[in-house]
């Protein structure tokens, strides 16, 4: 799904924002997270999932190509851990949300 469908979504379940509010208020979201990330909190939305930062060691690596040992500094990476509630309804474990669906 395209942030703009995302957005038309939300527009359309509520009709007295505007789609540049909306829009506001999106990238409001996202840059919260990315800054929480970025201090090392953890980001828990109940029934979706939570995320992580992880961090990637310093490690001396090889180019493949030339067999040149560099030295790659510690750097992080974006660990997601499904939640329960969105495991069943992607799996077709929960009848309730497939009723809705149709």
């Amino acid at each position: 799904m395209l942030k703009s469908q995302i957005l038309e979504k939300l527009q359309k379940k509520h009709n007295n924002l505007s789609l540049e509010d909306i829009d506001d208020l999106f990238e409001i979201f996202i840059k919260k997270m990315s800054i929480s990330l970025r201090n090392g909190h953890n980001i828990e939305i109940r029934g979706f999932g939570t995320l992580s930062r992880k961090i990637n060691k310093e490690k001396m690596v090889r180019n493949p190509k030339t067999n040149e040992k560099l030295f790659k500094s510690k750097s992080y990476k974006l660990h997601f851990k499904i939640g329960k509630i969105l495991h069943k309804k992607i799996n077709g474990f929960d009848d309730s949300y497939i009723k809705d669906e149709i």
